[in-house]
């Protein structure tokens, strides 16, 4: 019992260290750390393993990485987002980019 405990153990924690990496390759610079997304496809998911352990290893990957950390299953794809209020510098220029990508795609531009 105690092999498949610490065997569950670091199954977790390497999913944790490459969620995080993950989350930090995804972080913008210029939002200094907040704003932060992960966006996980189906077969993202199928290929990490079960919905429960994936949100409980994104959630303690955010905290590593001090986000306020949410999750939502929406169309087969889970969003980890963080939810803590940016500088209004960064929220900004979040702000910006999404309403230029917002402009792109109601013109059909890629």
């Amino acid at each position: 019992m105690a092999a498949e405990d610490e065997l569950a153990r670091r199954r977790h924690e390497k999913l944790v260290e490459r969620l995080e990496a993950l989350m930090q390759d995804a972080l913008k610079p210029e939002y200094r750390g907040y704003c932060g997304q992960l966006i996980l496809s189906g077969d993202d998911l199928a290929e990490v393993g079960e919905l429960k352990a994936i949100r409980r290893a994104a959630r303690e990957a955010g905290r590593r990485l001090g986000w306020t950390t949410t999750t939502h299953l929406t169309g087969g794809r889970l969003f980890v987002l963080d939810d803590r209020e940016p500088p209004r510098e960064a929220r900004r220029l979040a702000a910006d980019a999404a309403a230029e990508t917002m402009d792109r795609a109601r013109r059909g531009v890629h």
